[in-house]
């Protein structure tokens, strides 16, 4: 066909170019819609809760493990808190094309489609708080005692009360527990352990529980103990009670108190360590390489896995090398060293994992700041 000036006219696009590219174009729109009509929101929920939550836990794991280590070195500890996280996720897309018209007045199909692309893609942008430890609630954290009504309610809770006030006590009514620090480095009172091991005993029979008070502004705890389930639970009692130098009344309620002296027969005087303490004798689990023992750079360890008495090995026990191993429960590097827990020593996992109940023991009467995910999506 020519033009009225007799140039050739080029051939308008035909109906099957036409219906390609609106094909190609309303795929690729269809592609963009796809993703863009759904929520991002929902599906992120189960994939970030477990990852965010597994991340925490293992942070904390490693922060109080390398706090531990920094103590036994005498350095000072350092604790940062995850006070937010807010995962942002925006859904970005884009659609190309392309084509091109043929002068070839002999082909079928003058209009050909060349290119058409579609893509979309989600942008995670993480922003996460940490909140340092410090002032009061350093403070109350870590020096102040934990309170008695605290480390009874966990045995009431079903800890086992054997472990419990193993870590947490320095004495009941005067009956001293072992200690490594410092000035105060001295071993159990002979009565000490079989104490731990009644308590333990009753416990397992149903015989201790916890009574709440409040008078005033001040909440009191009575310690239960029961009476009259079977012999060896009465011989238990009377061996706690002759320990104690308490007086087995008919209601057997014995006011807790914080000291190391009671004031009277129904009164069990509590005088409870501190997480500092605490940390400091997990700390004498460690067995430190000897050259930085030689060179001053810390101190012999006081506890080691060969003791005579079960109840007088270290509460951790913490490995120390030029590399941690790979399945190690938790490891961190410090001052060119790695230390780390074995993850098949339950006894170990379980103490320091406990660590993270008496954390929030100590911090009773300051309102603790939760860690806090929002998940906006766009």
């Amino acid at each position: 066909m020519r033009s009225r000036t007799g140039a050739p006219r080029s051939p308008a696009p035909s109906a099957v170019g036409r219906r390609a590219v609106v094909r190609g174009l309303a795929g690729a729109a269809g592609v963009l819609g796809a993703a863009g009509c759904g929520s991002i929101g929902p599906a992120t929920i189960v994939r970030d809760r477990a990852d965010y939550l597994s991340a925490i836990g293992e942070s904390w794991k490693e922060q109080t493990l390398l706090n531990i280590v920094r103590l036994r070195y005498s350095d000072a500890p350092t604790f940062l808190d995850v006070s937010s996280i807010i995962s942002g996720y925006t859904l970005q897309g884009q659609v190309s094309a392309g084509a091109a018209i043929s002068s070839d007045r002999t082909t079928a199909v003058p209009f050909r489609l060349g290119t058409i692309g579609a893509g979309a893609g989600i942008i995670d942008r993480p922003t996460i708080s940490y909140t340092p430890m410090s002032g009061d609630r350093f403070t109350r954290s870590l020096l102040h005692p934990i309170p008695p009504a605290a480390i009874f309610g966990l045995v009431e809770a079903g800890f086992p009360a054997d472990l419990i006030l193993l870590v947490t006590i320095r004495a009941l009514n005067s009956v001293f527990n072992r200690s490594s620090m410092g000035g105060r480095s001295r071993s159990a009172d002979p009565r000490f352990y079989p104490l731990l091991e009644a308590f333990r005993r009753l416990q397992l029979s149903g015989a201790v529980s916890l009574r709440r008070e409040r008078q005033g502004q001040d909440e009191i705890a009575h310690l239960i103990l029961a009476h009259g389930l079977s012999e060896a639970v009465t011989r238990d009692l009377e061996l706690v009670a002759a320990t104690l130098n308490l007086q087995l009344g008919r209601n057997r309620q014995f006011l807790l108190t914080t000291g190391a002296v009671p004031r009277n027969e129904q009164e069990i005087a509590v005088l409870s360590r501190s997480m500092m303490e605490i940390l400091l004798e997990l700390g004498q689990g460690i067995a430190v390489p000897e050259p930085h023992v030689a060179a001053g750079r810390t101190s012999a360890a006081s506890r080691t896995v060969e003791a005579e008495h079960p109840w007088d090995r270290p509460f951790v026990r913490i490995h120390a090398g030029p590399a941690g191993p790979a399945d190690a429960f938790v490891a961190v590097p410090y001052r060119e060293t790695w230390y780390w827990v074995e993850d098949g020593d339950r006894a170990s996992k379980a103490v320091l994992s406990f660590l993270m109940l008496l954390f929030s023991l100590a911090e009773t009467g300051l309102p603790r700041q939760a860690p806090v995910l929002t998940v906006p999506a766009n």
